[in-house]
């Protein structure tokens, strides 16, 4: 008997992400951070993910910021691409962290660098432009 599969079923080998923890380089404690004032913050946030069952970690870096802060940081002249950009309108950090599990948690690929690219939509994987040495690519 055949069994069948929904759309984006996977086959139960497939590599899965785990959120191994958070951090920021701007903040010291993400769960007890209040914003000086609620609508205007910005930071760093690092999400480092492994492979589940397996060791490890890497980073994927993203900017966390309010709309507020967007149109105090910038020039009349420029153009945001907002890539590797998450857009809060106040700081809650279950909701930050509840939003990351559930785009880690979607991660599935084949093997790590199908995973890693998946979550590199999210935020700039600490590998994405790395070129091995001796690969003959600059």
């Amino acid at each position: 008997m055949a069994i069948k599969c929904s759309l984006g079923c996977r086959a139960l080998t497939d590599m899965r992400a785990v959120l191994r923890r958070l951090h920021s380089p701007d903040v010291s404690d993400l769960d007890t951070f209040e914003p000086s004032e609620t609508d205007n913050f910005g930071f760093l946030l690092q999400i480092l993910v492994g492979p589940d069952g397996g060791p490890g970690e890497e980073s994927f870096d993203v900017f966390i910021c309010t709309p507020r802060w967007l149109l105090d940081n910038r020039s009349d002249d420029e153009i945001i691409m907002g890539r590797h950009m998450l857009i809060m309108f106040r700081y809650d950090y279950a909701r930050l962290h509840r939003f990351i599990l559930a785009k880690v948690n979607q991660a599935i690929g084949a093997n790590w660098d199908e995973v890693a690219s998946h979550l590199a939509r999210l935020g700039k994987w600490e590998f994405e432009d790395y070129v091995p040495e001796g690969s003959g690519n600059p």
